[in-house]
């Protein structure tokens, strides 16, 4: 059920549920970027990228000048040599986007981020320098 967010009155949609719940259970997505539609207020699915795309196709993917939600599923190798596998919620805003569209995602963001149940890394990017890959990849082992 779709409910919108008494502070920003963003409304999440069930497909960003439904899809992140494929992501997570059966792997059918490696991420999945989210927008927020200023006309309707709600949380919308704006690209699925497939399970043989890489961190680089999900970075491709965001505009660079308007914020996003994204969701990757990181694969990688801790240093103990184990192969392991978290999901990483990235809150993508970057400086030239517009500062009412960085405001409603701020104000959205936490709400949005507890409906998808299962994150365990969470980063925040004004630029892709924040985002890299070795960045992410430092989070989700520590």
């Amino acid at each position: 059920m779709e409910q919108a967010n008494a502070s920003s009155g963003i409304a999440v949609g069930d497909e960003c549920k439904m899809k992140f719940l494929e992501l997570k259970a059966k792997r059918n997505y490696r991420f999945i970027v989210f927008k927020i539609e200023e006309t309707s207020y709600q949380v919308v699915v704006e690209k699925l990228g497939k399970p043989n795309e890489k961190y680089d196709d999900l970075v491709a993917s965001l505009p660079p000048n308007e914020c996003r939600y994204a969701v990757f599923d990181l694969d990688f190798t801790t240093n103990e040599n184990c192969q392991k596998s978290k999901i990483v919620f990235i809150a993508w805003a970057p400086d030239s986007s517009r500062v009412r569209s960085k405001m409603v995602y701020a104000s959205s963001k936490d709400r949005f981020r507890k409906e998808l149940d299962g994150v365990q890394v969470e980063l925040q990017a004004t630029d892709l320098s924040e985002m890299s890959y070795d960045i992410v990849k430092e989070r989700a082992i520590s």
